[in-house]
């Protein structure tokens, strides 16, 4: 990336808006990304304008966003876009604050036109914020006022909002959100619940992956659009979700309620593991829904199978963790520019420009990437078993997805873009590339009109680099805990301004002391005051 250089502009906006941050204990301030605000501002074509237009963005991260110094700038620049496009899809409603999918309106969204399908990936994110309200209120918009919206997809809510508390701690919050939350899964288990009793499925456009390569063999070759199974994807979800409503029954004091959910996730875990483990290919794959006891899930990889990793589901095993193997692997789910959804190797895998817009046998999905990547991190933290993966791979995966975010614009240049699926081989945005000459040249009403993936919120990205690269693992108990997955080579970053606990976060590496002046290490302030301290990487934890 080109040097940056502080305009005119950028110097108005912060001294504008930059004067009124507090600097009681800062390292970093605006004038780190400002110029990332700037460019992305005048680069882009604003047709759609929620609670923050582009002209409020600048003002809104500073007081919001944690900041983030790092040696690599593709992922840095890649970080503050994907804050950017992340404001542009909060919208204030009646029903409080809620987050986009999609900026126009499209059919298929329900109240405030909202979509549950990404809605744990957008809590994820936007737990990072430092205003809690934004989140806060969005959960309560799915578990109070979205009616059945909340289980149009598949939706880890309750892990997703257990994940939001370890930020954001507020125990008498969880207390009333807990009887929901419970109620949630109990639907889930009338509708969805397998004949065994244990397990569920699910259809694969459910879960936002339609014309998948696995729903195309359950249907006898013939690719469809909707397939119900037992997959790997909403069964870890409901483990991951089935494990948080134990831990906030625990933290409520109803510990009959969390020794219930507690053996339910063990349930759940044990008959993934049982009938969803592939062995003839090592990996988790999908079952058909009407199975019975000789069944054995069907002979196709999907990223779906690393999903369990998301939720720690997996036992700390080789047999496992050899799934990973095929994550570098071009046989397996390796191309240039992203992660393919399918395997390469198999005959339903496609890159296709034909038919549905959005298919699910080929193509990168910054969806599944995401889930990917925090199920790698988990891995890489978590278990000792790790197959033949390591955090260099990880980083490797994690750039390449920072460097997909980009988009050759109508003067041939290259600038910062998030859209829906991604040729894995050209770096092209499939949807967006068929979908604007769909109706007789141009875009398509039904399909939801002008532009209609441009800021697709549909994935994670700040997640991915405050959590699990910078390693900070947040936790409903009085700790922090720091595990960075940084290359070996880095000599520095910063992550600072990050509220937490109702406390003020800064973690520093600096190996020789000189880049920051704070000390040498790796460094923990809490308030400004220096809590936890090591000279290497490696995991640190301290009390608040």
């Amino acid at each position: 990336m080109r040097k940056l250089k502080i305009s005119i502009t950028s110097i108005f906006f912060l001294f504008l808006f930059g004067c009124k941050e507090n600097h009681k204990f800062h390292i970093l301030d605006s004038s780190n990304f400002i110029e990332y605000i700037v460019s992305f501002n005048q680069t882009d074509n604003e047709l759609y304008r929620q609670y923050v237009p582009n002209d409020s963005a600048f003002q809104f991260l500073s007081e919001n966003i944690p900041l983030i110094e790092i040696p690599d700038k593709n992922i840095e620049e890649t970080y503050y876009f994907r804050w950017w496009t992340f404001r542009k899809h909060i919208k204030n409603t009646e029903d409080g604050f809620v987050l986009t999918e999609f900026l126009p309106n499209v059919s298929w969204s329900g109240k405030h036109n909202t979509i549950n399908c990404p809605a744990g990936h957008q809590i994820y994110e936007g737990r990072w914020l430092r205003n809690p309200k934004y989140i806060s209120d969005y959960i309560d918009f799915w578990l109070y006022k979205s009616g059945d919206g909340i289980r149009q997809y598949s939706f880890w809510v309750a892990d997703a909002t257990l994940a939001f508390h370890k930020v954001h701690k507020n125990d008498s919050l969880l207390i009333n959100q807990l009887e929901l939350l419970l109620s949630n899964y109990e639907q889930w288990g009338k509708t969805r619940r397998d004949a065994s009793n244990i397990l569920f499925w699910q259809e694969d456009n459910k879960e936002g992956m339609e014309f998948s390569a696995s729903g195309r063999i359950l249907n006898n070759g013939v690719p469809i659009g909707a397939m119900p199974a037992i997959r790997p994807s909403m069964n870890s979800y409901m483990y991951g979700d089935a494990k948080a409503i134990a831990s906030i029954a625990e933290l409520t004091n109803n510990h009959s309620l969390s020794q219930k959910f507690e053996a339910r996730a063990i349930s759940i875990k044990q008959e993934v593991q049982n009938r969803l483990w592939n062995k003839g290919l090592n990996f988790f794959t999908v079952l058909p829904k009407t199975f019975t006891q000789t069944s054995m899930p069907i002979n196709v990889r999907e990223l779906i199978g690393y999903i369990p990793w998301y939720f720690n589901l997996p036992d700390d095993k080789i047999t496992y963790s050899n799934a990973w193997n095929k994550v570098m692997d071009t046989t397996g789910f390796y191309a240039p520019y992203g992660l393919t959804v399918c395997e390469r190797s198999h005959s339903f895998f496609e890159i296709n420009y034909s038919g549905h817009e959005c298919q699910w046998n080929g193509p990168s999905w910054p969806y599944a990437t995401t889930q990917t990547l925090k199920g790698l991190s988990n891995l890489l933290n978590n278990y000792t078993n790790k197959g033949e993966v390591s955090k260099e791979d990880y980083f490797h995966l994690l750039l390449q997805y920072a460097k997909s975010h980009s988009i050759k614009n109508e003067k041939g240049e290259n600038q910062k873009w998030i859209d829906e699926n991604l040729n894995p081989f050209t770096g092209d945005w499939i949807s967006r590339t068929r979908l604007k000459s769909w109706d007789n040249g141009t875009w398509s009403q039904e399909k939801g009109g002008v532009e209609r993936g441009k800021d697709y919120n549909h994935s994670g990205f700040c997640d991915l680099i405050i959590s699990d690269l910078l390693g900070l693992k947040p936790s409903v108990d009085n700790l922090v805990e720091i595990n960075p997955l940084i290359p070996d080579t880095w000599d520095w970053f910063c992550l600072d301004k990050v509220r937490y606990h109702d406390r003020e976060l800064t973690v520093v590496w600096d190996r020789t002391g000189k880049k920051y002046n704070k000390g040498k290490g790796l460094l923990i302030f809490v308030d400004g005051i220096l809590k936890g301290e090591t000279n290497q990487i490696e995991r640190l934890t301290c009390k608040l």
